[in-house]
C-alpha cells in the first residue's frame, strides 16, 4: 500500500512538472520558430515506441508500439504489473482483503487526436489477475476483457522524446472467484492515472 501511495504521489508530481515545463517552452516558442518547422503533431505518419514506466519501479514491465496516421493512431501493448496492487484503483471494491496484480496482459488502442496533442482513444485490454487474499497468501487468476476509454496529452521533449500523461477507466463485466467460503468479486470498474515515456522512431 505504502508502494503505491508512492507511485501515486510520483504520477502527481510528474504531471506538474509536465505541464510546467511545457508551459515554459510554450512561452519561449517564436513565430519564426514555428514557422520553419512543422509541429510534430502535423505529421502524416510516425510511429511511435513507449512504455508505462512506473511498471518498472514494481518488478514489471511495460511495452507499446504505435502507428499513427494524420490524426488517428493505433498501438499495441504488453502489461505485466509485478507488485503492482491494481486493487484500489477500482472504483467500487467487494472487500478490503484482497490484493490484485497484473499479470502478462496484450492490449489494442485506438485514438484520435482531437486538438493538437491531446489524444482521446477506446482500448482492449485482455487482462490476467492475480487475485491473492491477504490473510492466507492464496492465490487464484481471473481473465477479463477489459474495454473502455481514456485521454492524454503528448508532450514532446526536442523532436523526438516525449511524455504523455493521462487517465484510464476500464470497465469488465461480473467475474468472482471463491477463497475457500471467502467470494471476491472484481470491480466493474477502475480509474487509474497513467505516464507513458516514448521516443518517435520515424515519421512522414
Amino acid at each position: 500500500m505504502y508502494l503505491n501511495s508512492m507511485i501515486m504521489k510520483s504520477y502527481s508530481l510528474m504531471l506538474v512538472l509536465l505541464l510546467c515545463i511545457t508551459k515554459t517552452f510554450a512561452q519561449t516558442d517564436t513565430s519564426k520558430t514555428r514557422n520553419l518547422r512543422p509541429r510534430n503533431y502535423e505529421v502524416k505518419q510516425a510511429i511511435e515506441v513507449e512504455s508505462l514506466v512506473p511498471m518498472f519501479l514494481t518488478s514489471g514491465y511495460h511495452f507499446a508500439v504505435g502507428y499513427r496516421y494524420h490524426h488517428f493512431r493505433i498501438r499495441a501493448s504488453v502489461i505485466n504489473g509485478g507488485t503492482y496492487n491494481a486493487e484500489p484503483a477500482g472504483l467500487k471494491n467487494s472487500s478490503s482483503d484482497f490484493k490484485r496484480f497484473y499479470k502478462t496482459s496484450p492490449g489494442i488502442f485506438l485514438g484520435y487526436n482531437v486538438w493538437k496533442n491531446l489524444e482521446l482513444y477506446t482500448f482492449l485490454e485482455m487482462h490476467t489477475f492475480s487475485i491473492e487474499q491477504k490473510s492466507t497468501g492464496i492465490q487464484h487468476r481471473i481473465r477479463s476483457n477489459d474495454f473502455g476509454g481514456g485521454i492524454s496529452y503528448q508532450f514532446f521533449i526536442g523532436k523526438y522524446f516525449y511524455a504523455q500523461p493521462g487517465v484510464h477507466l476500464y470497465l469488465r463485466t461480473d467475474k468472482s472467484v471463491d477463497f475457500n467460503g471467502a467470494i471476491y468479486n472484481i470491480p466493474n470498474a477502475d480509474f487509474s492515472p497513467v505516464l507513458r515515456l516514448g521516443v518517435r522512431l520515424w515519421k512522414k
